[in-house]
């Protein structure tokens, strides 16, 4: 499905893409890291990609400070071993999300969440300054995902990344995204700021059900959530 996007990645900031299976996240996010080409228009990016794709799982059991490493391919030399220094960037990044206990640990004995988190560690290591995620918490559980989200807002307004993650769950932009693109079709979007263009009409028309949002205050803020009711 092709789309004509028009959007701008700004350091610090972070972008939810929502929209029902088969809009065309997964398409967009590829074209926006340039694994896919685009139809017309151009990419233009002003640094470095960190990309975190849907079942990034590791296959193999390696260590947990080895995989966050291999972030560092595009900085070493052809047939280079990491050093000393590519090893001190993986560790940083582990700490920055909160992992670094997990360093010695193999991948295969994380959690969903767990793995998740080194999968961000491993695009920081690589020092990018915009970070994507395709649906990146699409199979963790609630305490999870309130720990990935967390992180993502932390790198974004504390270490000036670029985010944008695609995600199915309105809750997960609420909670994170300082701005959302929803995808109602080829020649429909809408961008805006996500309190703004998150309301129950634009999410009901979305998913084609009626939607609540429901809104509570709290002393560091207002909560939001989005619930689907029956028809």
């Amino acid at each position: 499905m092709a789309y004509d996007v028009d959007l701008e990645l700004s350091a610090g900031k972070v972008l939810a893409i929502l929209g029902p299976n088969g809009r065309g996240k997964t398409t967009l996010i590829k074209a926006l890291v340039g694994a896919l080409p685009l139809a017309n228009g151009a990419r233009e990016l002003r640094g470095t990609i960190g990309y975190v794709p849907q079942g990034s799982g590791v296959g193999f059991d390696y260590r947990v400070r080895d995989v966050v490493v291999m972030g560092r391919a595009r900085h070493l030399g052809l047939f280079r071993s990491p050093g000393a220094r590519d090893y001190a960037k993986a560790e940083a990044a582990l700490d920055r999300v909160g992992m670094a206990h997990l360093a010695d640990r193999t991948i295969t004995t994380l959690s969903g969440g767990e793995r998740q988190l080194v999968m961000v560690a491993r695009a920081l290591a690589g020092a990018c300054d915009l970070l994507i995620l395709d649906e990146p918490a699409s199979a963790l559980d609630l305490k999870n995902q309130r720990r990935l989200f967390d992180s993502l807002s932390m790198l974004a307004h504390d270490d000036g990344l670029a985010i944008a993650f695609s995600t199915h769950v309105p809750g997960h932009a609420f909670e994170a995204a300082d701005q959302a693109l929803l995808l109602y079709s080829a020649k429909h979007r809408v961008l805006g700021q996500t309190t703004e263009v998150l309301s129950e009409a634009a999410l009901s028309k979305l998913y084609g059900t009626p939607v609540r949002v429901l809104e509570q205050a709290e002393p560091g803020g207002t909560l939001r959530a989005a619930v689907a009711m029956p028809t």
